[in-house]
C-alpha cells in the first residue's frame, strides 16, 4: 500500500510541475508575430543608421568627419548680448491707379445738353448728399488735420451705406471719441468702442478693422495726416479709387479723378454713355476721364448722386418729374402709371431771388397706392 500511495504522489507532483511550468513560462509566439518584430527591428535599423554606400564602406578605424552642413543645423548658444532691433519697414511703393484708356473713349452725342440739364435740376432741390454728404464731416472739427481724416473716415463708412446712416454714425463716432475724430483717438479706443458707434453702417465690423489699420498707418508713414495722391490713399486699408478722389477733391482741393459710385455708374449707362455699357465703377471712370473736361471732375460726382437719390431713383425712378424725359434726351426713360411708387414730397427751403432760384428739400413718402403718382409740393408761405 505505501509502495502505491508514494506512486500516486510522484505523479501528482509531476502534473503539478508541469502546470506550474506553463503559468509561468512565457506564451509561444507565432512565425508571424517573429516575423513583423524582425521587421521593426530593420526599419528601426534603418531609420537610426543608414545604410552606408557599398562602394566604400567605412571601418570603425576611420576618423569620421562632420560635413559644414551638419555643423550649421546645430543649435548656437543664446548671446548675452542683445541684438539690434530691426528698422521699421518702410512702406512698399503704393501701385499706381491706371488714369487714362489706351484707346480713349469717345464723347457721346449730346452730353453737354444732358449735363447742363441735370445740372440745372440740381440747382433746384436739395438732396440727401446736400446736407448729410461726407463733405458735412469736416464742419465740427477745427484742426485742419482733424478735418481731412473725419472726411476720410466719412468716406469709409459710406461704402454701402445711405448718407443718412453714414452721417448719424460720424456723429456717433466723434462722441465715442471724445468730441474729435483724431487718429490718435482712434488708435487708442477699443474695437467694442467703435463698432458700437457705427454699428448701423453696412460691413460695420469689417470697417472697424479698416479704420483702426488706417490709423497705424497714417500715423506711422504719413505724419498722422491724409495722403496727398491717389496711390498713397488706397495704400489704406479699406480705401478704393472712388474714396480716394472724392477725399482728394474734398480735404486737399486736389482734382485728380472722378469718384464714381453706384449712382455714377448707374446713371451713365442709363444715358448710354458708354459703348459697350461698363459692368464695373472702374471702367465708368477710366471712360469719363476719356472725354469729360477736367473742370466737371469735381462736380459731377456730387451733381449725379444727387439726382439718383431724387430723380432718377434705382427702383421707380421718376421719369415724369426728369427734364431729361421731357426733352427727349434720355433713352431709358419710363412711362410713370404704375402702383405702389413712394410719392416725392419738396419742401421749399429757399425763396427765389436775383442771384440764385428757389431751392427745395425732397423726400420720399411711405408706398401709395395710387393710379397715378401725385407730386406733393409743401411751400411756406
Amino acid at each position: 500500500m505505501n509502495l502505491v500511495e508514494d506512486s500516486q504522489r510522484l505523479s501528482e507532483s509531476e502534473e503539478e510541475e508541469e502546470n506550474d511550468e506553463d503559468e509561468y513560462s512565457p506564451r509561444r509566439r507565432s512565425r508571424r508575430a517573429v516575423k513583423s518584430e524582425k521587421n521593426i527591428a530593420d526599419l528601426e535599423d534603418l531609420k537610426f543608421n543608414p545604410p552606408t554606400s557599398t562602394s566604400k564602406r567605412k571601418t570603425a578605424a576611420e576618423p569620421t568627419t562632420t560635413s559644414p552642413e551638419s555643423t550649421s543645423t546645430l543649435r548656437k548658444p543664446k548671446s548675452d548680448v542683445a541684438s539690434p532691433k530691426k528698422a521699421k519697414k518702410l512702406p512698399s511703393k503704393p501701385k499706381a491707379i491706371p488714369q487714362s484708356l489706351d484707346t480713349p473713349h469717345p464723347a457721346p452725342p449730346h452730353w453737354r445738353e444732358t449735363y447742363d440739364t441735370i445740372k440745372e435740376m440740381r440747382s433746384r432741390f436739395v438732396a440727401p448728399v446736400d446736407t448729410m454728404g461726407c463733405q458735412q464731416a469736416q464742419v465740427a472739427e477745427s484742426d485742419p488735420k482733424n478735418r481731412r481724416y473725419a472726411t476720410l473716415v466719412s468716406l469709409m463708412l459710406s461704402s454701402q451705406t445711405k448718407d443718412e446712416v453714414t452721417n448719424a454714425a460720424i456723429d456717433n463716432l466723434r462722441e465715442a471719441l471724445g468730441g474729435s475724430i483724431t487718429i490718435d483717438a482712434m488708435i487708442a479706443a477699443e474695437d467694442a468702442v467703435i463698432s458700437k458707434a457705427i454699428a448701423k453702417v453696412g460691413f460695420w465690423n469689417r470697417k472697424t478693422t479698416y479704420l483702426k489699420q488706417a490709423a497705424i498707418r497714417l500715423r506711422d508713414h504719413f505724419n498722422s495726416d491724409v495722403p496727398k495722391t491717389v496711390d498713397e490713399l488706397c495704400s489704406l486699408p479699406g480705401v478704393g479709387p472712388k474714396m480716394s478722389f472724392l477725399c482728394l477733391q474734398i480735404a486737399w482741393d486736389v482734382n485728380d479723378g472722378i469718384g464714381v459710385d453706384v449712382h455714377v455708374h448707374r446713371i451713365t449707362n442709363l444715358l448710354r454713355w458708354h459703348k459697350p455699357p461698363t459692368k464695373t465703377p472702374e471702367q465708368t471712370r477710366l471712360n469719363l476721364q476719356s472725354w469729360l473736361p477736367k473742370e466737371l471732375y469735381g462736380e459731377i460726382n456730387h451733381m449725379l448722386v444727387g439726382f439718383g437719390q431724387v430723380i432718377c431713383l434705382p427702383v421707380g425712378p421718376r421719369c415724369d418729374l426728369c427734364d431729361l424725359s421731357k426733352k427727349g434726351l434720355c433713352p431709358s426713360a419710363q412711362k410713370v402709371t404704375s402702383k405702389n411708387r413712394k410719392a416725392v414730397v419738396f419742401t421749399r427751403v429757399q425763396e427765389e431771388s436775383k442771384e440764385s432760384p428757389a431751392k427745395v428739400e425732397v423726400t420720399l413718402e411711405e408706398e401709395v397706392e395710387e393710379k397715378e403718382f401725385i407730386l406733393k409740393i409743401n411751400t411756406d408761405s
